[in-house]
């Protein structure tokens, strides 16, 4: 009976990670604010975290571009979310790319627990690299949505983060002041045209 009971416990944890990557304004903070929602309302135990320097809305809100928000935890290192998530049957990371390489164990850990991990992020920074651990995270993933958002110079899906600015550091905190979103088309022309100039 032991035995029969243990398999029974091990059978009901289904621990998985979820991704939505995308451009900025593709809308990936809201997809993330509205599957942890649904959790709460069926009445799931949910805790949300964010990097720790992501103030441009609020310090303890996760706040989408369309302004809707939840509340959230803010960490220093991935590590925090192990030590603050016992007991926890959802867990959400937003803006996962600020995080350091250590959130790829910790969503992994944290799917071996049972505990379903849905995570937010930037795919690629504003020079279409790969952005920090996200690739990572995606590959240990069991689902994967890539979300767009609409180019501002031509409407098509846009899929780049193009940066206004000329700074040249990866991180670089901001919104439709410094980045736009593009389509590939676009992001080469104008990519093309700050080169001539």
């Amino acid at each position: 009976m032991y035995f029969l009971e243990n398999s029974v416990d091990h059978v009901n944890k289904r621990g998985s990670i979820e991704v939505i990557a995308g451009s900025m304004f593709s809308g990936k903070t809201e997809e993330l604010i509205r599957r942890l929602k649904r959790a709460r309302i069926a009445g799931l135990k949910v805790e949300i975290y964010k990097p720790a320097l992501d103030k441009r809305y609020s310090d303890t809100l996760v706040v989408s571009h369309d302004e809707r928000s939840i509340t959230s935890t803010p960490v220093e290192n991935a590590s925090m979310i192990l030590l603050l998530s016992a007991g926890v049957q959802v867990v959400g990371i937003d803006e996962a790319q600020f995080f350091d390489h250590g959130i790829v164990a910790v969503c992994n850990e944290l799917a071996d627990r049972g505990v379903r991990l849905i995570v937010a992020g930037l795919d690629m920074d504003y020079s279409r690299k790969p952005f920090g651990p996200m690739p990572d995270i995606i590959a240990i993933a069991e689902y994967v949505t890539k979300v767009h958002a609409i180019c501002v110079e031509c409407g098509n899906l846009a899929n780049y983060s193009y940066r206004k600015a000329r700074d040249k550091n990866v991180v670089l905190l901001g919104e439709q002041d410094i980045y736009k979103p593009l389509c590939r088309n676009c992001y080469n022309k104008l990519t093309e045209s700050r080169e001539e100039n």
